[in-house]
């Protein structure tokens, strides 16, 4: 008989469609899975209430439900993954620890560690492509050398894509061997942590939620490009969590995308290759995650100004379409991705503050935080990270209200103070008359803020703020 092995879940959270699994299945040995709740991160988060937390705890159930069914379970472990991961595959007797391959830096040097660890007692760790359709060299420049543009990588991207590297990974052939230590997902509680309502944020966790969540968006795929920007607008896929955590095949979803065709699908498929983007950028260029892409405009000189970026997290800037964004994650952990760049720019570029700080608390508050994309959304919307277009692009904070909630509805569900205001003065309440606004029982600069800032003079503050740099550089 073969020697057992050992398939350590991280970011894949489904036992479908799983290169890990698929591997270690294929090797011919007995099969035992395992889970590590990462003390190194849970013991840095700021609260007991994690909503990430909760969403990995529930799908880990759900996967052990799954893998039972198949003869097997899940070992769950909490603590650091460089001793816990080898000291399970010594107590197995596994030969091979099977993973997903990660590309953020810190998770590299935690694999590299638990390698190191593997190799010196015999063992060995074998990472596979699993939460992306391309990686490491597999898209590069003719020169051999990772792109920094977003359109000439999506181009070579979609030279590559073949049948194989959307084919499903099969893990049905194998044998999954019964866990020889105590199995089970312990809970929530006994990891440190408190429940949490996903129901109430609107979030189906595991592979069942993912796939109801991939069922309901098959039947408006086709309109997503038309409705994709518009946050009051049942639009977008909502599958970033199951994408982030792995309950769901990144593979499946493109090669859905790939062949159905049309307007809406390849639109979506265009999305799924800016994640796989933002994978290769922070993998190649790990500097991005605490310094600007482009070194230059790491002499920006950002404005220090904590009243402002208070105003900002908490949803009181007196724009009405940034402030119903930052309440939308203050309340449900999610925010629509337009909203992402509107909110995004208003920080960097209106208010003139460090794009890090915004990149930070969407760190803390997203369900769907995933360092790549986190950092690469935030480099591009202040315009020092990869992206063919100039830096003096700025949102016009008013503009994208009337272009994208029209009729006021997402302000108005998520600013409710506002309710009562005629749409004409909706999205630029300050310059509704006094009249007006006794008339609706609005009084702006009491009932709502008036604006932090004018839009128009703080974008000729910002054009001169990346002027001095151009020159200098």
């Amino acid at each position: 008989m073969n020697a057992p092995s050992l398939v350590w879940f991280r970011r894949d959270l489904r036992d479908a469609d799983h290169a890990p699994l698929a591997a270690a299945l294929a090797a011919g040995g007995p099969v035992y899975c395992a889970f590590v709740f990462d003390a190194t991160i849970l013991d840095a988060l700021p609260t007991r209430t994690d909503a990430r937390v909760a969403f990995i705890h529930a799908a880990l159930v759900e996967l052990d439900a799954a893998l039972a069914a198949r003869g097997g379970g899940l070992i769950v472990r909490r603590g650091n993954p460089v001793r816990e991961i080898p000291t399970l595959a010594a107590a197995l007797g596994a030969a091979i620890v099977f993973a997903g391959r990660d590309y953020e830096p810190a998770a590299k040097a935690r694999d590299a560690a638990v390698a190191a660890a593997l190799t010196a007692d015999g063992r060995r760790l074998e990472l596979l492509r699993d939460q992306s359709i391309f990686d490491g060299s597999a898209v590069l420049t003719q020169a051999g050398t990772p792109f920094s543009v977003f359109t000439p990588y999506r181009n070579a991207w979609q030279r590559r894509l073949a049948e194989d590297d959307l084919a499903p990974r099969p893990s049905i052939t194998g044998r999954l061997a019964a866990p020889a230590l105590p199995p089970g997902v312990p809970p929530l509680a006994g990891i440190g942590f408190a429940a949490v309502d996903l129901a109430a944020l609107g979030v189906v966790p595991g592979m069942s939620g993912a796939r109801a969540n991939f069922d309901d968006f098959r039947e408006r795929l086709s309109r997503y490009r038309a409705q994709r920007d518009f946050p009051a607008v049942k639009g977008v896929s909502y599958l970033s969590p199951h994408l982030r955590f792995g309950t769901i095949s990144v593979r499946e979803l493109a090669a859905h995308a790939w062949h159905e065709g049309g307007e809406g699908a390849d639109c979506w498929l265009a999305e799924l290759v800016w994640r796989d983007f933002y994978f290769m950028v922070l993998d190649h260029f790990p500097h991005v995650v605490d310094r600007s892409f482009r070194p230059e405009y790491d002499r920006i000189v950002w404005d220090d100004w904590p009243e402002g970026l208070a105003a900002w997290c908490e949803g009181r800037t007196g724009y009405p379409l940034v402030d119903a964004a930052m309440r939308q994650l203050a309340a449900s952990g999610y925010m629509h991705n337009r909203l992402r760049m509107v909110a995004a720019s208003f920080l960097c570029k209106d208010l003139g503050i460090d794009w890090r700080h915004g990149e930070r608390w969407f760190a803390v508050h997203l369900l769907d935080f995933d360092l790549a994309a986190n950092n690469g959304g935030w480099q591009w919307a202040a315009s020092t990270g990869c992206d063919a277009q100039p830096w003096f692009r700025i949102f016009n904070p008013v503009t994208q209200s009337k272009n994208f909630d029209p009729e006021g509805r997402f302000i108005r569900h998520y600013v409710p103070e506002l309710a009562t205001v005629p749409l004409r003065w909706l999205h630029a309440p300050w310059q509704m008359p006094a009249a007006e606004q006794a008339a609706c029982g609005v009084t702006i600069g009491h009932d709502y803020p008036l604006p932090l800032i004018d839009h128009d003079t703080a974008r000729q503050r910002t054009l001169a703020r990346y002027e001095v740099v151009k020159k200098a550089g």
